[in-house]
């Protein structure tokens, strides 16, 4: 029997479900890696340069500063002169309508000589041109002087402020007339103001394309980098100049990169090698944790762990910003919690090599991220309360700067006239205050993905808790019992490398169902046995009922469901033998139905519920020894186990033949301990006897 089930078969629907979960977590990280256009450097203006000493490897044009760039498009667009198409028919079309509105209710009431003057104005203004009131202000605020007006195909520059709007052409007609020979309230009657609409149109196609011409006659560069020149050196700082070199170098790269083709090419290399770590990360599961892979909660929490991480330093790098302060180690963190070491570490490089992809300094990052990890887990390695969190904390901050100054040592940059970039160490520092929120989440994920922790089962274990207090109380020798199957169980689990902390506490919760009826259990009977007085059946049927009521109160304390199946396993479908045989001795004769005498099981399933189920059984068997010799004490211990092993208890459970016999010496050993063993003397020889006693009676 090995260790850990490497065979566990998964249904058809279990392993699709898993491959569409890994699917579409594959899927949206690579919709979030950056690509194309991405900053190839991380650096800021004005600190030292962090990276490698850099060499243009071929030559590139060297960008323009921004503001003499800037400055030259301003120039090259005050000979911009957006284009307005004029409608020759909409000015005749709103004289004629004025002759006729005229013609129609004015003629009596308005002299003639008013309407040949506002037919005349009409015809002026609309020839000058009408614009709409937010084309004309659009202009005024840009600046605009001159505007372009197309008849036709034919264009004409002509001044902005010669031009109307609607209101300003009113205002024109009234205010040119002779006031000698025109009344102005006569021609306010006339209702000029609905005969003027706007006759040009802003045509956006024409005047964008005069726009982009223009900008683009001003050359971007101005002249170049050659190759072999260095661009920066490690530990200078990037001024104005350095940083347009580099942006320069940069855009150049960029615009050698514009093709579709390369960037699906990119995409393709991309999902290749998300695709490359993942398997490997399955392959892991397959052949060292197919128990992980088999419990759908382990893998949906690994698959969140792995991808969470790499996805936030994904939406950090689109936007340029930093991402040292992103707290990784919170995954070996998590991992190592609730699942084992090995697991959380090879996760964790699964998740940096995932990240790595998309930040700049990638030796860097994989290097100290890798490091950091190793020392979370070291420092976890026996986790026993939730304020260890804080010490481990302090670990990782602590190697991450070390690496960090490695790396600052290594290229000189912390000697430098230059000094060194504090930023990075800003960062790391950061990502340990973030790191202690893992405190705070470690209850969350435990009840959402119901996990139970090393720290839960160490706060569990305290007997001041109120269920162990009560069985201390009202079943004191179970509780006894208790703890001396837990010391029993401790030692085996050490011995063999079980999980010790789960079993010891799940020892002290095991028979909690005895306080519905303590009395009727050997161990808390000072004389008077109420067994005496019931049938046998009745009697191992309030034996057997402690699991089902031990269960009830284990769901009622809402004890994890890990410590509840230890309740109902550490008893298997063994048998109450003690009134099964009372009963088969009064009837001899008779047939005896065995399953109102059994237990309902099921039968350990785990190397922690077999190691319980050992101890349980041997504990309870050495207090009926008479003599507690180390002859009777190693017989004992042979015969419970290899019982229990004749009767198939540990065929379904992962433990070894070579881990039985190590736990069969585990419990000689404390056994003898516990009862102070006696050895067997050696009986004087008969001859030796008359030697002596001839030799008193001479001498007498």
């Amino acid at each position: 029997m090995s260790r850990f089930n490497h065979n566990i078969k998964l249904s058809a629907s279990g392993i699709i479900y898993r491959f569409l979960t890994i699917a579409a977590a594959l899927a949206l990280l690579l919709l979030l890696l950056p690509y194309g256009h991405q900053s190839l450097y991380d650096y800021s203006k004005d600190k030292p340069w962090n990276g490698n000493t850099i060499i243009a490897s071929e030559g590139f044009p060297l960008l323009k500063p921004d503001s003499i760039y800037q400055q030259e498009k301003e120039r090259a667009l005050e000979n911009y002169k957006p284009v307005y198409e004029k409608d020759p028919n909409v000015g005749s079309q709103q004289t004629a309508a004025f002759i006729r509105q005229y013609n129609t209710t004015l003629t009596a009431i308005i002299p003639a000589a008013y309407r040949d003057y506002a037919n005349r104005r009409l015809r002026e203004v609309y020839n000058a041109g009408i614009m709409n009131v937010t084309d004309y202000d659009r202009e005024s605020k840009e600046g605009r002087k001159t505007v372009t007006i197309s008849v036709q195909n034919t264009g004409t520059t002509e001044e902005l402020n010669k031009v109307f709007t609607p209101k300003t052409a009113y205002e024109y007609i009234v205010s040119q007339a002779d006031t000698l020979r025109y009344r102005r309230a006569i021609l306010q009657r006339m209702n000029l103001s609905a005969y003027l609409q706007a006759n040009l149109t802003y045509d956006k196609f024409r005047s964008e394309s005069q726009r982009d011409m223009l900008e683009k006659s001003v050359s971007r560069f101005s002249g170049t980098i050659q190759s072999g020149q260095e661009v920066v050196h490690r530990g200078q700082i990037v001024d104005e100049k350095t940083d347009l070199v580099l942006r320069s170098m940069e855009t150049y790269h960029n615009k050698k990169e514009e093709s579709k083709a390369e960037i699906y090419t990119q995409r393709l290399g991309q999902a290749i090698f998300m695709c490359i770590i993942v398997c490997s990360l399955f392959f892991y599961f397959r052949l060292f944790r197919a128990d992980y892979l088999g419990n759908l909660r382990t893998m949906l929490f690994t698959i969140m762990m792995v991808f969470v991480f790499p996805a936030l330093t994904y939406c950090l790098r689109r936007l340029n910003i930093e991402v040292y302060a992103i707290p990784y180690c919170m995954l070996p963190i998590f991992l190592r919690v609730f699942t084992d070491s090995r697991t959380a570490f090879i996760t964790h490089v699964a998740a940096i090599l995932l990240s790595a992809i998309a930040v700049t300094h990638q030796f860097e990052f994989i290097f100290m991220e890798t490091v950091a990890g190793l020392v979370a887990i070291y420092s976890m390695k026996h986790m026993s309360s939730r304020s260890e969190l804080f010490q481990t904390v302090i670990y990782v901050s602590l190697a991450s700067l070390a690496c960090w100054l490695c790396f600052d040592l290594i290229n000189k940059s912390f000697f430098s006239t230059s000094g060194i970039d504090p930023d990075p160490y800003i960062s790391i520092i950061a990502n340990g205050i973030l790191l202690m929120i893992s405190y705070l989440l470690l209850i969350p994920f435990e009840r959402l993905f119901r996990f139970t922790s090393n720290v839960t089962l160490v706060e569990l274990s305290n007997t001041n808790n109120e269920i162990l207090r009560r069985l201390s109380e009202e079943a004191p020798g179970t509780f006894q019992h208790s703890l001396q199957v837990a010391n029993l169980a401790s030692e085996v689990a050490r011995k063999i490398g079980a999980n010790t902390q789960l079993v010891r506490t799940a020892a002290l919760y095991h028979d909690i169902g005895k306080l519905y009826n303590p009395a009727y259990f050997t161990e808390n009977q000072s004389g008077m046995n109420p067994h005496d007085n019931i049938s046998y059946i009745h009697s191992a049927q309030i034996i057997i009922n402690h699991v089902n009521k031990g269960l009830e109160m284990a769901e009622a304390i809402k004890l994890p469901p890990i410590l509840r199946e230890f309740i109902t396993a550490h008893h298997g479908t063994g048998k109450t033998r003690y009134f099964l045989t009372l009963q088969r001795n009064a009837h001899p004769n008779d047939t005896i139905d065995e399953r109102p005498y059994t237990y309902p099981g099921p039968n350990p399933r785990t190397i922690e519920q077999a190691i319980l189920m050992m101890s349980d059984a041997v504990e309870a068997a050495s207090r009926s020894l008479v003599d507690y010799t180390e002859e009777n004490v190693s017989t004992l211990v042979e015969r419970i186990i290899d019982s229990q092993m004749e009767e198939g208890f540990f065929n379904h459970c992962p433990i070894t033949f070579e881990d039985i016999s190590e736990a069969k010496q585990v419990f000689k050993e404390k056994l003898k301990i516990i009862y102070h063993t006696r050895i067997s003397y050696p009986e004087l020889k008969q001859e030796v006897q008359e030697a002596e006693d001839a030799q008193t009676g001479s001498a007498s």
